[in-house]
């Protein structure tokens, strides 16, 4: 007899919703995030990413919903603290301790993780050429960024928590944190990390989220993109019956003239077989880029 083996999530929430004051910055987001994935988390300023990281690390507590992360419940005050030491987080303000140089904070930090890879400081300390006599108040953005980046991935974390970690990196350092998360994946570490870049986030990450205005628009996988993402667009004579594009995949259908422009997450072949039916002429079936999709998502969510 078969059994079914559960699958195991990194980050689980059901509803999450926060509040600030009568402002709903996240609205009933409902998500999952397998362990040992790289996801980006992607969405405009504003668009809620931030606040659901605070809550995922139990900075700032839910107004309804719940979450978990490695299982623990991110409401629970000494669940959360006991997640925290299995989840390394590097914020969008690279906080660190001011009064102290490069080399007291990774001694600092390495005191609280028994798990704390030499190896990986070593490489990241010869890599960065991070001066290590010198106050972390007196670096640049990008030796702060790459000093938040070490103190992260010389963790040993299970849960990597990255908040556009590439913010204050010049390209050739950019294309070096790829290559650790890429290398921290492969080490079983999962990756949840959000970005503006979307070329960054197309180049490894496996798993897609987009969220706007504090709901989920997309959840999706790089492999779903390449190979079941289409837009399909056709010409026709006369006004088309809408309604019957309104099929299993339509992700949204725009009309511009005689053009019709259907954007599918599956089922292209039906749905281009539809518009025939309908009398549309000149059908064509493409494959769409992940900023092509996020666009259009966006587009989606504003009309």
């Amino acid at each position: 007899m078969e059994t079914s083996v559960k699958q195991a999530y990194a980050i689980e929430t059901e509803a999450l919703t926060k509040y600030y004051g009568d402002f709903e910055a996240v609205r009933g987001l409902t998500m999952l995030v397998p362990k040992g994935s790289i996801t980006g988390f992607l969405g405009q300023n504003g668009a809620g990413k931030s606040s659901t990281i605070r809550m995922l690390l139990g900075m700032s507590r839910p107004t309804r919903g719940s979450g978990r992360v490695l299982d623990f419940d991110i409401a629970n005050e000494k669940q959360s603290i006991e997640m925290r030491k299995r989840v390394a987080y590097v914020g969008e303000d690279k906080r660190l301790y001011d009064y102290m140089t490069v080399g007291q904070m990774i001694d600092f930090t390495k005191a609280f993780y028994p798990g704390w890879r030499d190896d990986v400081e070593k490489k990241l300390l010869e890599e960065f050429r991070l001066p290590l006599d010198r106050l972390t108040k007196k670096l640049s953005k990008g030796m702060r960024t790459q000093t938040a980046l070490l103190l992260a991935f010389a963790r040993g974390a299970e849960l990597l928590i990255l908040d556009e970690p590439t913010e204050g990196l010049d390209p050739v350092m950019a294309e070096k944190l790829l290559e650790l998360v890429v290398g921290a994946a492969a080490d079983g570490a999962s990756i949840f990390f959000s970005s503006h870049q979307i070329a960054e986030v197309e180049q490894i990450a496996d798993r897609i989220l987009l969220i706007d205005r504090g709901q989920l628009l997309l959840d999706t996988t790089l492999d779903s993109i390449s190979t079941d993402f289409r837009r399909i667009r056709g010409v026709y004579d006369t006004a088309p019956v809408m309604s019957a594009l309104a099929l299993d995949g339509v992700k949204r259908v725009a009309v511009d003239g005689r053009t019709v422009s259907v954007m599918v997450s599956h089922n292209s072949v039906t749905i281009a077989e539809r518009m025939r039916a309908q009398s549309a002429t000149a059908v064509e079936v493409s494959p769409m880029t992940l900023k092509e999709i996020v666009l259009e998502s966006l587009k989606r969510d504003q009309s």
